[in-house]
């Protein structure tokens, strides 16, 4: 199958109210912030988020959640070797990996590996033998086509954060009175509707190298507009978060790009409420995707 034929930008509007879309661990879990107030769901919650709208459209992913684990395998090492075990040579690996996981052609990943010690050297390196098999504690980093940038929003979002404290669980009486400190907990939302933004691209050199396709660029365009689908939880009920619409750049065939990832991105500029305005780049027409 041919690999992607053009470089190809994109970029997601997205709405929350009345969720948390991102808790931050070293926060007390309170949605995340930059220093100057402006919320953040990270790259890593965006990809999650992507690869769990692929397993629902039935793509094979490596890196599953366990709520959305389709296999027995309880790790990523177990997968890997169930896939991979076999296989000594680096680019076989490889190419055996990017082609049995669409996030790994698309994403990219890295895969630690312990190969066979060899005769005479004890101290061994993370080198890759002359043979093309890995040599004792080697990590094969794959890199991935598909990149997306964390998503912030246009204003400061901490006036907007309510915390509650709720009660995570019953008195061990049942009466309802005397409760342990431990059966108490915060929940924290954004109350008012605030809109995130995030961007991202698409590059035909690195999609040669995993042999991501156009087929596959697809794929990811199709599921963008119905990124929180089937993604509520008690921080994020259904509806409260959406994607509003997704505004789509293809160059024009060929490895190299019309106009930078930078220049295409700032000619949308998105405001607070969600409207947004696009300037034009002569020879390059972006596609805009409604998502609800």
């Amino acid at each position: 199958m041919a690999t992607l034929s053009k470089k190809i930008d994109f970029a997601i509007i997205i709405s929350v109210k009345n969720a948390n879309p991102n808790g931050d661990p070293l926060d007390g879990n309170r949605p995340r912030t930059d220093y100057d107030g402006l919320g953040e769901i990270t790259d890593v919650c965006l990809k999650r988020k992507i690869r769990d709208r692929l397993l629902e459209n039935g793509k094979s992913i490596f890196v599953q959640s366990d709520d959305n684990k389709t296999d027995e395998h309880p790790n990523l090492r177990k997968r890997a070797e169930a896939a991979l075990g076999n296989l000594k040579n680096v680019p076989d690996i490889r190419n055996k990996a990017c082609a049995t996981w669409f996030d790994v052609r698309a994403f990219g990943q890295v895969f630690p590996f312990k190969g066979s010690e060899k005769k005479g050297k004890k101290n061994q390196d993370t080198s890759v033998a002359e043979d093309g098999s890995s040599g004792v504690g080697v990590s094969i980093a794959i890199r991935g086509p598909v990149t997306i940038q964390p998503a912030f929003t246009l204003e400061s979002i901490r006036s907007h954060i309510i915390s509650e404290q709720i009660i995570k669980s019953t008195s061990l009486e049942g009466d309802g009175i005397n409760r342990q400190s431990d059966q108490m907990g915060m929940k924290h939302r954004i109350g008012k509707e605030v809109i995130y933004v995030t961007y991202g691209s698409m590059n035909p050199q690195l999609a040669e190298r995993t042999g991501f396709s156009d087929e596959d660029a697809a794929v990811i365009k199709a599921i963008l507009p119905k990124l929180f689908e089937n993604d509520a939880s008690s921080a994020r009920p259904e509806g409260s978060m959406a994607a509003r619409k997704v505004i789509w750049w293809e160059h024009k065939p060929g490895k190299v790009a019309q106009y930078s990832s930078a220049k295409v991105h700032k000619t949308l500029t998105v405001n607070t409420d969600g409207s947004y305005s696009l300037k034009n780049l002569d020879g390059l027409e972006p596609k805009e995707i409604d998502g609800f």
